[in-house]
């Protein structure tokens, strides 16, 4: 069965028990500074599993694509992927447990959905602790669908309970499928520790709220969130022991001999895995409307096609390869996730423009290298280039370490690998302490003052469509209980007199103490009624137009603030570059009271 099958096949099973399919969201998440990307299918989802009202109901189901940045280090192994695409269905308040792993069993095993047999599946539970109790349901629930106890295992907390995504919030147990991927027959009692035993899915039932105090009080609105990997299943499914072995992944790999002028291989190496990932990544966040640059998501963007371009190195291609790949998959994939088509052309453009500036960065930190090897005096018998400054060809000049060592190789040195690992690590633990401080707070929070400051991000968009023309459109934004931050398509910097105008225009709409209204109405309508839309790909028939006044009309979701006069007076803090063509504006809201 072929991923494009798998996707149809949950979309039209869920659809079948009265769930309302819901369009991805963007990889950019709306308004929510706790991520640089969309890292699950719950994200976008949110505020709905925190008890507003979704506008096409209480049983939804989608595909959602996601990016996960945490093993980019790892992606060239037959597991790890940066981009991948999840399956989910969600209940919000609706059905709980019983309907869920019903739902679940029967598409697994059902004759017309996946067809697994029940003897290469397993099941886990929670086995409960001194916070919440055992899962009995759960356990029971699989029993009375033909499971035997002795594919059931009771896991601790630690494998087998979500959240909260902070200190408090919604969470509660879940309880995970295993597909047998060993070639003899599953043994008949499970062991979560054999690694054949391979997770599929995971049903996560959020009953419980987590108190400041570490509490966990029943929760009001109970919810079901679930998550199935396509990649991973597909290659399941095929047998296959990697998802990169996959037709997912197949005309890639055909492009790549292409391009080197070589024979199709059985086993493809590290770095096609890595082209593969980083590049498809790459072409799905630029899709997105983020370009390349020093910070944020811009900077991982950065970082991905950089690395796929120095694998290509590895491999002796000659020439600019990434938008050849790119373009393999807006091909692929672009009836699927029709913005990829949309961006075509900045896609393109942009990976050309990136692999440019890259050889250049190349040519600045070879010249870097050279002067090292000659600080070095000539009768230094062991001739090393130390941690700290292969960091610095790295930091400075994006200079692979790799680069640095096949480099230093040649010329009869080593690298201080131990000492470039300790500076990288110290590197990476200032940049976490900066982002923990960066997205502390947010929209995750819902508080008062984070939705008056997304409320003022709507004024600002539409200020600076006033000020600077219909160009202007929101690439990002990031906002915390104490200031916003909104990224916005703008070749130039501003001028003072701009921001000047621009803050003006803000305050005078807050100033006018408007009503902020929401309505309901099919995506058509809203967008009829000149309603803007971020991202507008993503929406579902169903939105949420947010007017306020004559100033502003947009679609969005998440809290806002009553009245405009609800908000205080907006300050611009400052104006830079996020990426091209992408400009960056801080600003604050202080209390009239």
């Amino acid at each position: 069965m072929k991923a494009k099958d798998i996707r149809k096949k949950y979309i039209d099973f869920f659809t079948s028990k009265g769930h309302k399919e819901i369009k991805s969201s963007s990889l950019i998440p709306d308004n929510d500074p706790t991520c640089l990307f969309t890292t699950a299918g719950m994200h976008p989802l949110v505020p709905y599993l925190s008890g507003e009202k979704h506008p096409l109901g209480t049983r939804l189901t989608d595909y959602q694509k996601c990016i996960r940045t945490g093993d980019i280090d790892e992606v060239g192994d037959a597991v790890h992927l940066t981009f991948f695409e999840m399956l989910g269905n969600w209940s919000l308040g609706d059905y709980f447990k019983e309907d869920a792993i019903k739902f679940s069993f029967e598409f697994l095993t059902g004759e017309n959905n996946l067809n697994i047999p029940l003897e290469r599946l397993a099941f886990t539970v929670f086995a409960g602790d001194e916070d919440a109790p055992f899962d009995e349901e759960a356990y029971n629930l699989w029993q009375s669908l033909g499971v035997s106890p002795d594919r059931i295992a009771k896991l601790p907390k630690k494998d087998n309970w979500w959240g909260p995504a902070g200190q408090t919030g919604p969470c509660g147990p879940d309880t995970e499928m295993f597909y047998w991927t060993g070639t003899e027959a599953a043994p008949k009692v499970f062991d979560p520790s054999d690694k054949r035993w391979v997770e599929i899915w995971n049903d996560v039932f959020m009953q419980y709220n987590k108190q400041a105090d570490g509490t966990f009080v029943p929760l009001a609105q109970k919810n079901v969130d679930t998550g199935m990997g396509l990649e991973r299943v597909t290659a399941i499914l095929q047998g296959k022991s990697s998802c990169y072995d996959t037709e997912i992944f197949a005309p890639t790999f055909a492009k790549l001999d292409e391009i080197r002028g070589v024979e199709a291989s059985a086993e493809r190496t590290s770095s096609e895995r890595i082209i593969a990932d980083h590049l498809r990544a790459a072409t799905f966040i630029m899709a997105d409307g983020i370009t390349p640059g020093k910070v944020d998501q811009p900077y991982v963007l950065r970082r991905l096609i950089r690395r796929a371009i120095k694998n290509g190195r590895n491999l002796e291609i000659n020439g600019h390869f990434c938008a050849k790949i790119a373009e393999v998959y807006i091909e692929q994939l672009g009836d699927v996730y029709p913005e990829l088509v949309a961006k075509k052309a900045i896609i393109l453009e942009e990976m050309e423009k990136e692999e440019t500036q890259f050889e250049t960065t190349l040519e600045k930190g070879t010249k870097e290298f050279e002067k090292l090897i000659e600080r070095v005096p000539a009768h230094v018998q062991k001739k090393v280039i130390s941690g700290k400054n292969a960091f610095f060809l790295y930091e400075t000049y994006g200079f692979p370490v790799e680069l640095t060592a096949e480099m230093a190789q040649e010329r009869g040195f080593t690298v201080d690998m131990e000492g470039y690992k300790q500076a990288y690590e110290k590197h990476q633990a200032l940049s976490r302490q900066g982002a923990e401080q960066k997205f502390k707070g947010g929209l995750a929070d819902n508080s008062e003052e984070t939705a008056k400051l997304h409320t003022a991000t709507h004024l600002l968009q539409a200020a600076l469509r006033k000020v600077l023309g219909n160009h202007v459109e929101q690439r990002g934004s990031n906002i915390t209980a104490e200031r916003l931050r909104f990224d916005f398509s703008h070749e130039e910097k501003m001028t003072p007199e701009q921001l000047a105008e621009v803050e003006k225009l803000v305050n005078e709409a807050i100033q006018a103490k408007v009503d902020v209204v929401c309505e309901e109405m099919d995506i058509e309508d809203a967008k009829n009624s000149g309603a803007m839309g971020l991202f507008e790909h993503k929406y579902a028939e169903k939105v949420k137009v947010y007017t306020m006044g004559s100033f502003s009309k947009e679609i969005c979701g998440g809290p806002h603030a009553a009245n405009t006069g609800d908000l205080g007076s907006f300050k611009i803090k400052k104006e830079e570059s996020s990426s091209r063509g992408v400009r960056r504006i801080k600003a604050v809201i202080a209390s009239n009271k």
